[in-house]
This record gives structure tokens, sequence and C-alpha cells, in this order.
């Protein structure tokens, strides 16, 4: 398994994920779908490809508020478990953008799949104006926003969650998560006491 490594310095914090959203939130024009679209990725990891391919059907509401999405990737579907808060944001989203069960979840203007383009440049507009302006700036912009997803997976697995959940939830395999995030899998340093004995060992008769 080829995997490279994601350097701890892009990941972004939770706190800047929120303003990142907020910064979109509040721009007027442009596609309607990119901000929910967005928040979508980084709420549920998911791969843009997936969340751009999503319908209404996808989206199931559960009694007491919470829900589930069904996502998929090369012909494998998966569910992914919808908190309250962000289950009744799509439910307000799909009701506010008057959609059917058949439509696309994050439509363009004409209801077609929602083009790279249509985010990519408010994207790069909110890094600039929300992130800081240091050495690493002028990469970020150019950095997908495939990094809201990964952000969401080292912040889940950082939080305890289970390494086998959190793969299942992204639809990738246990290992790839260590290959692509080994920070996440450091072991803090211990000291072994040589001399102590070990379990099993026959201890010293004293003589």
């Amino acid at each position: 398994m080829l995997v490279d490594a994601l350097d701890e310095e892009w990941i972004l914090s939770e706190r800047q994920v929120l303003s990142l959203l907020d910064w979109i939130r509040q721009q007027a024009g442009g596609s309607r779908s990119v901000y929910p679209f967005l928040v979508t990725l980084a709420e549920g990891a998911l791969r843009p490809s997936e969340v751009r391919s999503l319908r209404v059907r996808d989206v199931v509401h559960r009694s007491g508020g919470s829900g589930e999405l069904t996502a998929g990737c090369r012909g494998q579907a998966r569910l992914v478990p919808l908190r309250p808060g962000f289950a009744m944001f799509l439910r307000g989203w799909i009701n506010d953008a008057g959609l059917q069960k058949d439509d696309l979840l994050f439509p363009d203007a004409r209801g077609g799949r929602l083009s790279v383009d249509a985010y990519m440049g408010l994207w790069e507009q909110a890094q600039e104006a929300v992130l800081p302006h240091d050495q690493l700036l002028p990469w970020r912009l150019g950095e997908p926003v495939d990094i809201l997803r990964e952000s969401s997976l080292v912040r889940w697995l950082r939080l305890g969650v289970d390494v086998a959940t959190v793969a299942e939830l992204a639809g990738v395999a246990p290992a790839w998560l260590a290959l692509r995030y080994p920070y996440c899998f450091r072991l803090e340093a211990t000291e072994i006491d040589w001399g102590a004995p070990r379990s099993g060992d026959t201890p010293a008769r004293a003589d």
C-alpha cells in the first residue's frame, strides 16, 4: 500500500475550519450550493467527488433528530451517521432549495453537478481572508478542499475515536490512516527498568 504521509502543519484546526466556512457563508453571489457542500465535506469527512454525487434520497432523517447519509466511492457504498445538528442543517437546506428526492443534493444553477470551478475560487478567497499570512499561505492557496476531509479525520483520531470506526466512516483501511497521519499514532517514549523481574521469572533464593 503506497500512501504519502500528510505533513502535520497542513492540518487545519477546528477553529480554522469553522472560520473558513463562516466566511464562505457570508459571501453573496456564486452558487448557493457551495457553502452547504463544503459543510458536508467537513462534517462527514467525505471526498469532494462523493459529496458532488449525493442526491436528496441519499439523506435519511431518523426520529430523535439524527440521520444517516449514504456515500459511495468506486461502487462501494457506506453509511455515514449524521449528528442531530447537522441533520437539521441538511433538512433546512433541502427545504429552502426546493429539492426533490431524485435531485442532486448540491446542484449548480442548472441542476447539474457542482463544478470544481464553482467552489475553488471562493475557497481560495476564504483561505486568504482567514488563514495566517505566513510562509505557508502561498502554498495553501493551491490546496484543494480535500484538506477539510483530512483535517476532520485527524481531529477524530486525536479525540480518541476508534481507528476502525474512523476508517469505516472515511471509506479507507485502518493501515491507510496510519500511513497518512503517522503523528496520530506516535507512542510516548517509555523508559524500561531492565533490572526489574519479568513475569514468569523465578525469584532469586536468599542463601
